[in-house]
Formats: C-alpha cells, structure tokens, sequence
C-alpha cells in the first residue's frame, strides 16, 4: 500500500533528493514541525525534500499494530528505490535504526539510538501513566505481556514482534556516514531535544542548522 509523502521541491533542477526519516513514535509528532522547515530551506538551496509516513503512523490505513521494524525498514528501502539522482538519507533518533537497507549516496544521522534505549523510554512512561492512574506495572510486567500480545505504550499500540526486534536493534553501519548530536563542535549542531518536549513545538534556529549541515555534507560526497 502507498503511504502519503510530504515533498517539497526546489525551483529549477534538484541537487539531490534528501529523505528524511522522522524518529519513531510519539517522538515523530514533537519534531514534524523542525523538519518541515528543514525541509523548505534545504529546498531553497536547491534540493528536493521527501518526508514518508511509515506504514501505521500519521495518514497510513494499516493499523500499528500489524507492523514490526522489519516491514518500516523494507518500507523506506521501497520509497528510496525509485527516486532518481542523488540521494541522502537523513535519519532522527530511531529513525537510523530503519535506513540502512535503502540504496544511497550517502547518510546523514542525528542523535542515533539504540531500539532497547527507545523502548526502555517508551516502558517506563507507560509504568509511570500507569501509576498515575493508581494501576501496578513494571518493566518485566510489561516485557511478559508484550511477548504474546499488542502493547499500548505512548498512545502506540505494538506488536510483540516490534517490540522484540525493537529490544534488539542497533543502528547499523553505512558509508558515506555523518553523525552529528546536539551541542556544539565539528560533529554538532545548536539545538534542543524536541522529542524530550511534552507537546509537538519547533526550533527555527536548529532547522536552519540541520539544512546547512546536510547540505554541506553534501558537498563534501561530491553532490553539487
């Protein structure tokens, strides 16, 4: 099934074509807003922007809990596969433990994380909700639960098999690589941790640093 794509072009012939792949989850909604613009100043520089909904998540028709990370990471392999010219995938947080089958010219990461960190964070706002609303839960109560059935866990209902293969997955090797965090230095970009925030909101100024980044990264692979 066709999942919807938010694709901004540039005026004129494109550079390249750089596919943003949002960090995964509740945290895709709080850092939608920075992408988008993102996005329109990197197509101001010449680029064509592609933001893919993965299947089960924002305009999607397949219910969640019927995907797992290995059909998201088939699922971006399948978006980049027709796109003509230069690629660079840009991946968010989880977003880079689903790029590395896609076929690129190079890879652009920010704040990469391990599958077991996003889904200890995802556990333990469900035990804390849960406690909130004076029931009893813990890691391991929540872990035996997920082993035979959907688990709700930030408004994410999950199937056992996303969640273990989300357990065991690490962000995989691919080259040409640029990794950058949050910060400053070479490998930094000013920032804040949008997906920490409570509610969805936006960071102009870090927007305007990760379409700068990328496109001179972009540079540096000999994509003029």
């Amino acid at each position: 099934m066709s999942e919807h794509h938010l694709r901004i072009a540039p005026t004129g012939t494109p550079r390249a074509t750089i596919l943003f792949v949002p960090p995964l989850f509740d945290e895709a909604n709080r850092s939608r807003r920075t992408l988008v613009l993102a996005m329109r100043a990197l197509a101001a520089d010449g680029f064509t922007t592609l933001l893919p909904d993965l299947p089960g998540q924002n305009e999607s028709l397949i219910p969640l809990e019927q995907v797992d990370l290995a059909s998201w990471q088939s699922a971006l392999a399948d978006v980049a596969a027709p796109i003509d010219g230069p690629l660079i995938i840009a991946a968010l947080r989880g977003g880079a433990l689903i790029d590395h089958q896609a076929n690129a010219a190079a890879w652009w990461r920010l704040a990469p994380v391990g599958g077991a960190s996003l889904l200890r964070t995802l556990m333990r706002a469900r035990v804390a909700a849960d406690r909130e609303a004076g029931l009893t839960s813990s890691l391991d109560s929540l872990q035996a639960e997920a082993a035979t059935a959907p688990l709700l866990l930030a408004g994410n209902k999950l199937s056992p098999a996303m969640i273990a293969q989300l357990g065991g997955a690490e962000v995989q090797t691919v080259a040409p690589l640029r990794t950058v965090t949050l910060g400053s230095g070479a490998d930094a970009i000013a920032g804040t941790p949008l997906w920490l925030r409570a509610e969805p909101g936006e960071d102009a100024a870090m927007a305007k640093a990760i379409a700068a980044d990328i496109a001179a990264w972009s540079t540096t692979c000999g994509i003029s």
